[in-house]
């Protein structure tokens, strides 16, 4: 089983009133086999006691820059050059803005400019501050830095809104942290993809497709990669370079995806269809332009496309299954329908009609649905989510073969 046996955690912790947590979060990291430091900023210390999480650690919890206590007061060199993970959980509204612009006044961030250690962050505020554009921006300037982000939660929160912006469970934060210190989590595992429209034709020059732009998929592709995957991407056509890592298998109408897919779909372990396959196509494709006539309609006669999704979930020795689904109303129901009626083993649906997520857009958030359970990934930049997804479907997955 996998765990953080050996690693070295600098836990921080900043102030919100998430922090009442971080007694259980250092237990559960321990129970991971982590050494556990923490760091206390200096609000977090009115809402946890230094004594508790030095109790729970069995180390010394740090709170100051200058502690002539420790090397020399040089303490934030040494623990930058300890630690192997740097989670600070809660992450405050302000502890992201100091962190992105490369603020070093305090101890916690500046272990975090001094550190060469992997930086995970699990913001917690308020559901508007979190949503805000200031906010977002900074947590997009920390991601492109390398820095991983893990939740928020929705929910209710301590002020009484309901929304993004809750600190991840212990338990959730820990199994999350074994997934990402574990940069091979999904080595050995062949990952098929699909991505992106296809394109039915009318004749030459014309034919019938969608919004989609492939951007979730190919950042499902790099993820899975990422983790260690052999991934086998599966395109329509669209604007988009495929990760130098994965096998492209550029395709055109539904038909052709499918020929693609059932290719290679024996040596696959985990298939996730992302694609936005059209559902039907013209009977036949004329020879010629279709010209314009003096009538005021033109009838077109269209026929089923086939289900790919639902050819791979129906082999009889399946991969793991994963599905996508893009609704305009009644995005739960529609979904966990779906994830029944195809025997899916799990399926992640979105709601394309919200504007700023979805088709064309850089962002999207899902809801996330398996056959005992269910969660929700807010919005976010789509490679951010991709990651969060590959980390719940490799969970998945694991939990599936251990049946």
């Amino acid at each position: 089983m996998a765990s953080l046996t050996g690693k070295k955690v600098l836990l921080g912790i900043t102030g919100g009133i998430a922090a009442y947590k971080t007694p259980d979060l250092v237990r559960k990291l321990k129970a991971k086999g982590a050494d556990v430091r923490v760091v206390l900023t200096a609000s977090a210390k009115e809402f946890v006691s230094p004594l508790a999480l030095q109790a729970v650690s069995a180390n010394p919890v740090s709170t100051d820059l200058l502690d002539p206590a420790a090397e020399a007061a040089m303490g934030h060199i040494e623990l930058a050059r300890w630690a192997d993970i740097i989670l600070i959980a809660p992450a405050s509204a302000n502890s992201i803005a100091r962190l992105s612009a490369g603020l070093a006044d305090d101890l916690l961030t500046t272990i975090c400019l001094a550190s060469q250690a992997e930086l995970v962050i699990a913001p917690a505020m308020n559901q508007q501050m979190y949503n805000a554009t200031a906010t977002q921006h900074n947590l997009q300037t920390l991601r492109s830095r390398g820095v991983r982000q893990l939740g928020p939660a929705a929910g209710e929160q301590a002020c009484g809104e309901v929304g993004p912006g809750r600190m991840p469970e212990p338990q959730e934060l820990a199994d999350a942290l074994v997934l990402q210190s574990d940069v091979k989590a999904l080595s050995g595992v062949c990952v098929m993809i699909t991505a992106g429209p296809t394109q039915e034709a009318l004749d030459p020059v014309r034919y019938l497709t969608n919004h989609s732009s492939g951007k979730m998929g190919y950042a499902l592709a790099q993820a899975a990669a990422e983790a260690g995957a052999q991934v086998i991407l599966v395109s329509g056509p669209v604007s988009l370079n495929a990760p130098d890592t994965c096998e492209l298998r550029s395709v055109y109408s539904a038909e052709q995806m499918l020929d693609a897919v059932m290719q290679d779909i024996s040596k696959v372990d985990i298939f996730i269809g992302c694609a936005a396959v059209s559902d039907y196509r013209p009977v036949a494709s004329e020879a010629h332009k279709i010209k314009k006539t003096e009538t005021d309609k033109l009838t077109l006669t269209l026929i089923k496309n086939p289900d790919i999704l639902a050819n791979v979930a129906a082999l009889p020795a399946p991969p793991f299954t994963v599905g996508f689904a893009a609704e305009t109303q009644k995005v739960k129901q529609y979904a966990q329908h779906k994830l029944a009626a195809k025997k899916l083993n799990m399926i992640a649906a979105n709601d394309v009609s919200e504007k700023g997520i979805g088709f064309n857009s850089d962002s999207n958030a899902l809801s996330v649905f398996w056959q005992k359970g269910e969660t929700s990934l807010p919005v976010t930049d789509k490679l951010n989510l991709a990651r969060q997804l590959v980390q719940l479907v490799a969970v998945k997955y694991k939990e599936n073969k251990e049946k």
